[in-house]
């Protein structure tokens, strides 16, 4: 009967893909005297019950995260430290254990905190965690690290610094859907920044610089990019990674064939050829899927067994392969081992627009 379980979860999964990635889990880590410990918010209106005794100034740090974009993030995840504590482990030990889409560290955040939450992003990436952070002028050259740099934000009366607005520009990537970016995203509250010509905004976005400015009617985001700038030369990297929308859907998707493939496939089934197969029909229907909600371009999804992968596995295993057919080699015997190449074309927002115009 196949393989009900993961084809309804992967269908689910897609049909939920928009949603789900329009509000998404911001993590905040901050430093007080009086509060600490954790805490979870699903709106703003709880901070005053459930972090009563948290300084006003954390309060408002809280609070900005949730006036994301188009919709606010689903939650926002606080850990509060002592104030004299000088590294973030155990507030990052926390976090592991938690659905973090965007971290942020305290609003005096210093520059040895910011590559802490580096490392710590890092360390989770590697363990096939998707979490991303937002640091204060950190150029990490990583497209899970949002380096935001506009400095002399005024909001009605409130000044903030660059490490103390990193929480209201996590809510707001956190808040965008999946299907736009949140490039020219609005910022209602803000009344100036620090001014930067054409040019220098051009520099600092090329740079992988996150930044707001005044178009003159109102403040808004620039382009929407991480920090990555691939100077490491990892070729199998190009410049989409530098997007933090094609990030999100990268992430998205691992995230969602990871665990999915954990929950109802693997160790439940054998390692059959035909069971490889209705694998590969149900991540092709949720690419599918994907492609109808607009998240991946039409008719350029594909998966299949890696043919290259199998070749080499059955070499590894001393099997004499020069006289068997692909269709032999793709039924092969591989152990616990399935081995399978996709191609996806995610889609770009529009931020670019040449027009011309004859008169």
């Amino acid at each position: 009967m196949g393989l009900p379980n993961i084809e309804v979860t992967f269908q689910a999964l897609a049909n939920t893909a928009i949603q789900r990635l329009s509000r998404g889990v911001v993590g905040i880590i901050l430093k007080d005297e009086k509060a600490n410990g954790a805490c979870e918010l699903t709106r703003a209106s709880q901070i005053k019950d459930k972090l009563k005794e948290l300084g006003v100034n954390n309060q408002e740090y809280i609070s900005i995260a949730f006036l994301g974009y188009v919709t606010a993030p689903m939650k926002v995840i606080a850990y509060v430290l002592p104030v004299t504590a000088a590294v973030l482990t155990e507030a990052l030990d926390y976090m592991a254990t938690k659905p973090i889409d965007y971290l942020v560290g305290p609003p005096d955040i210093t520059p040895t905190q910011a590559e802490e939450i580096q490392e710590w992003i890092d360390g989770r990436r590697a363990a096939k965690a998707t979490p991303k952070a937002v640091l204060p002028k950190l150029a990490a050259d990583n497209y899970a690290i949002v380096n935001f740099t506009t400095e002399d934000i005024v909001a009605g009366v409130k000044n903030y610094t660059t490490a103390g607005f990193c929480s209201r520009i996590a809510g707001l990537i956190a808040g965008t859907p999946v299907t736009i970016s949140c490039t020219y995203a609005p910022l209602p509250e803000v009344t100036r920044v620090k001014a930067l010509d054409k040019e220098a905004m051009d520099d600092a976005v090329d740079a992988g610089e996150f930044i707001i400015f005044s178009d003159g009617a109102k403040v808004k985001v620039g382009r929407a990019v991480n920090s990555f700038q691939n100077a490491k030369g990892i070729a199998t990297l190009n410049d989409s990674w530098k997007k933090i929308k094609i990030v999100e859907a990268m992430d998205m998707m691992m995230s969602d064939i990871s665990a999915t493939a954990q929950d109802t496939y693997i160790g439940k089934y054998a390692n059959s050829y035909d069971n490889k197969c209705l694998l590969i029909t149900a991540i092709s229907n949720y690419f599918a899927a994907l492609e109808r909600e607009g998240v991946l371009a039409a008719g350029r999804s594909s998966i299949e067994i890696d043919i290259d992968a199998q070749e080499s596995y059955l070499l590894s295993k001393g099997v004499d392969i020069a006289s068997m057919s692909e269709q032999d080699i793709k039924e092969a015997n591989t152990g616990s081992t399935v081995f399978l190449r996709a191609s996806v074309s995610i889609l770009d927002a529009i931020e670019d627009i040449t027009l011309k115009i004859t008169i």
